[in-house]
């Protein structure tokens, strides 16, 4: 496995890979060393190139199928290389080598839970398999098996302490569980050890912005931009601290930076982004929206996304949660209470919700939590159906007893993010809103907050957000004005068939009042008002998303109204959202929803 999807960079860092020899490796152990070095330097396409040759070497001595699979990986022809690997595994399934080759194939097609079972395999048959250690924990890494990819890294660091991939991947794993102490730790002893790679540098930035260490945060990621000017993500994790200013000077260095040949579309995307943020903090608005909309439309030539797919499901889920659907399971799921999701479209203020609740000393605040859409893949999985919206219309056929089991599994999934013995937690996973029907039905007693924002603020927020992964529906006003009208059509009918299930929190009125809504919030809550919760800005808690260092400040009116300098551009996602928007706060009537039978 060679992707580093721990560090995010695909481009060469010279501080990881100073002790390689300049010459090709000799044999398979080099090309394994040399692989593992590539990978924690951010090196993707070249780490994975030396892990085939690696392969390729190990393969010499075998049979010509073997070696056949091995040299159709080495040219990245993957369809022959599984072809032959298939073909393989049926008469000798219990070969070592042959699982390997396997595993790294399916873990380049995506295909994580094959890739997860071959590792296994392998070090069932061999448990010194070069590289198959650390290979499993990346596969478990991507998967969000977080305990499973620690564990696996510690069994790789028992023998080889100092290998640099190993480490940089632990230090990941712990920022994933929260554990920022530990993962501090240990981006400082690689920043020690290798000085000069900037990809560590940006993200032990990361690291130190969610401690709310804003001035070492800035300082980490000025640090790696002097290593590597031309690395866009950093430049972007500066202006993605939103309280930090750019200044002309700034500018000007990224408009040289993305000017340069050798730039990657994926540094441009950062850059554009990034200059977005730094012309708009110089009150160059039209500029600003130029380099916003650029990134968009580069962004949207990466990802694949269709915002009729979204539109069916979200009238799907409407079809099928129906009163009568509800009725007939009343009384099911697990009673916990524990559970507060806060559900909406991202900038919507839920960063601000969760960090009042979590000021709260009842209450403790984890992250964006991905169980509940785990727990769909899982129902889509036993059923043969799709995608995570394709369980939709396999849960007629969920068992009542199950249901209880689902949300067990749902408490108990979420335990590890949990790190308090407060009796509730909050669970801020804003794509929620399209799984509500689910978590209804699993976990009755949870209590469900949908935040909403004016919808053009919500909608230009998300237009200028330049996203980490996922969030497709945000890029271009076309996706993220239709996402955010089929959003509102879902939660009125969540409304009509479930009344007072859910409750709503106007951002701008909480700006306006906010002891009046933080009062009302921990009302629906269960909860007695505490005046931590209106000094949120001094809880010192992790937060881990774009408003991280907004949190932290006291509730201003002045970001209200800031999409108002743009404006002048926003015609067309005025025209997208039409009656949602007219009608802000209030929501059109259901009839106007377009509800139509989905079609595939």
């Amino acid at each position: 496995m060679t992707e580093a999807s721990h560090s995010g960079a695909d481009q060469p860092d010279l501080g990881l890979t100073r002790g390689l020899q300049s010459e090709p490796p000799s044999d398979s152990n080099g090309w394994f060393e040399r692989a593992r070095h590539l990978i924690a330097a951010g090196e993707v396409t070249a780490a994975r190139d030396a892990t085939a040759e690696a392969l390729l070497l190990l393969a010499t001595a075998e049979s010509a199928s073997v070696r056949r699979a091995a040299a159709a990986l080495q040219r990245g022809r993957l369809p022959e290389a599984q072809l032959f690997a298939e073909d393989m595994l049926r008469s000798t399934p219990h070969s070592p080598l042959m699982l390997r080759i396997a595993a790294e194939i399916a873990f380049r097609r995506n295909e994580d839970a094959i890739a997860e079972a071959h590792l296994e395999q392998c070090l069932a048959l061999d448990p010194e398999f070069p590289g198959a250690r650390f290979a499993l924990a990346l596969v478990q890494y991507r998967r969000g098996a977080m305990l499973a990819s620690r564990a696996s890294i510690e069994l790789a660091l028992s023998s080889r302490a100092d290998d640099p991939a190993c480490r940089t991947l632990l230090a990941s794993v712990l920022t994933r569980l929260n554990e920022l102490d530990a993962a501090a730790d240990c981006y400082e002893r690689l920043g020690a050890d290798y000085p000069r790679n900037a990809s560590l540098w940006t993200l032990y930035g990361h690291v130190l912005k969610s401690r709310g260490e804003q001035a070492a945060a800035v300082a980490a990621y000025r640090r790696a931009i002097a290593l590597k000017p031309g690395h866009g993500e950093t430049w972007w994790s500066l202006a993605n601290l939103k309280t930090l200013r750019f200044d002309a000077a700034d500018a000007q260095a990224m408009e040289r930076a993305l000017d340069e040949s050798a730039a990657s579309d994926e540094d441009r995307v950062h850059f554009r982004f990034a200059l977005g943020k730094a012309y708009e903090d110089l009150g160059r608005y039209s500029e600003s929206f130029t380099h916003y909309a650029a990134g968009n439309a580069l962004r949207l030539t990466q990802i694949d996304y269709a915002s009729d797919s979204s539109t069916i499901n979200l009238r799907r889920s409407r079809q099928i949660f129906t009163r009568e659907f509800f009725a007939r399971r009343a009384g099911l799921g697990y009673a916990a209470q524990d559970p507060i999701f806060i559900v909406g479209l991202p900038r919507s203020g839920s960063t601000l919700l969760e960090q009042i609740l979590a000021s709260h000393p009842l209450v403790e605040g984890t992250m964006e939590l991905s169980e509940v859409s785990e727990i769909a893949r899982g129902i889509a999985d036993q059923r043969d159906a799709g995608d995570d919206y394709d369980y939709l219309p396999a849960l007629d056929q969920v068992p009542d007893a199950e249901w209880r089991r689902l949300g067990e599994r749902y408490i108990e999934l979420t335990r590890v993010h949990r790190k308090t013995d407060r009796p509730y937690f909050i669970d801020k996973m804003p794509n929620n809103f399209a799984h509500l029907g689910l978590i209804h039905l699993m976990l009755p007693n949870a209590r469900i907050i949908d935040a909403r924002r004016h919808p053009l603020a919500t909608c230009f927020s998300n237009f200028k957000q330049h996203f980490a992964m996922g969030q497709f529906f945000s890029y271009g006003f076309e996706n993220i004005g239709t996402f955010y009208r089929d959003y509102v059509h879902l939660m009125a009918h969540v409304d009509a068939v479930l009344p007072g299930r859910v409750h709503r929190v106007i951002y701008e009125r909480m700006v306006e009042d906010t002891e009046t809504e933080v009062r009302r919030l921990l009302e629906y809550c269960g909860l007695p008002f505490d005046p931590a919760c209106l000094a949120f800005y001094d809880n010192p808690r992790v937060v881990r998303t774009a408003s991280s260092e907004q949190v932290r400040q006291p509730i201003y009116r002045e970001g209200v109204d800031h999409w108002r300098h743009y404006e002048a551009w926003l015609g067309p996602l005025r025209d997208i959202l039409g009656p949602v928007l007219e009608l802000y706060p209030a929501v059109p009537a259901l009839a106007d929803a377009s509800d139509q039978s989905p079609k595939r």
